[in-house]
């Protein structure tokens, strides 16, 4: 499979080590020219320098700066043959204590922003390109507390069906990535607490939580010549297959845990 030459737009990869940074440099390391676009201009530069790419800032959740992001795009390569999605605003809460201004926000950011990029990039895109979004397994599997990112993910994962048999009949395929537990910066908080990686990894047949790396492969594979559109896909070393740890037992520690899963 090789996308030697192809153009590619990563949105959401300004955090360093995070999943929309590896598959930018992955797209890249496998001979893609890539842009990469986030709101923080500065992160993205560093990227873009390191992988021969270019930087956009732009802010998903705010139509008009998605849109002058394909007008540059388009201005600067003319055409894209890849697209992914990797932003997103993780948002804790409970149901009772959501503001409208919360709601919106997460809306605006997982799922309005997802419909402008989609929307946006394919009308710049080559017959035959692939779309690929970053959503989450939450959409599928409730977990406690992040309803408003968690319904907004879901939302992106049925748009993705639509958006495959619309965009189909140009042959752009459309599809997403739910990732499972997923070790980055921004989850180092969650992780350093003891025990607590082991408690995801024991819900994981494959026995280990997800690194960036393990989405950019997937990424890399939806972008070449495969025979699929629509699909949500789980990358998450088999976790559908059994549950998420309650926030209950994120507390109280492993060994307590395990005694409890096997009670």
């Amino acid at each position: 499979m090789s996308i030697q030459g192809k153009i590619a737009v990563v949105m959401g990869a300004s955090a360093p080590g995070g999943t929309g940074w590896a598959i930018a440099e992955a797209l890249a390391a496998a001979g893609a020219k890539v842009v990469v676009a986030a709101r923080n201009l500065t992160s993205l530069e560093t990227l873009a320098a390191k992988i021969g790419g270019h930087a956009i800032a732009c802010d998903i959740g705010d139509r008009l700066q998605v849109e002058a992001l394909a007008k540059e795009v388009e201005s600067r390569f003319g055409t894209i043959d890849i697209a992914v999605n990797s932003a997103g605003l993780p948002m804790i809460g409970m149901i009772a204590d959501a503001t409208p201004e919360a709601l919106q926000q997460a809306l605006d950011v997982n799922y309005l922003g997802a419909v402008h990029f989609v929307r946006t990039m394919a009308a710049i895109m080559n017959d035959n390109g692939s779309i690929v979004m970053i959503t989450s397994y939450s959409a599928a599997q409730p977990i406690e507390p992040h309803f408003a990112y968690a319904c907004a993910k879901a939302a992106t994962d049925c748009f993705v069906k639509y958006a495959a048999i619309e965009y189909g009949r140009r042959g752009i395929r459309v599809n997403s990535i739910q990732p499972g537990p997923i070790k980055t910066d921004l989850a180092a908080h969650l992780f350093a607490i003891p025990g607590v990686e082991d408690i995801f990894a024991r819900e994981i047949p494959l026995g280990r939580v997800g690194n960036p790396q393990d989405y950019a492969d997937a990424v890399l594979w939806l972008s070449g010549p495969c025979f699929v559109t629509g699909l949500n896909l789980p990358v998450n070393g088999g976790n559908q297959l059994t549950r998420m740890p309650r926030t209950d037992e994120l507390s109280m520690g492993f060994d307590s845990y395990d005694a409890n899963r096997a009670a």
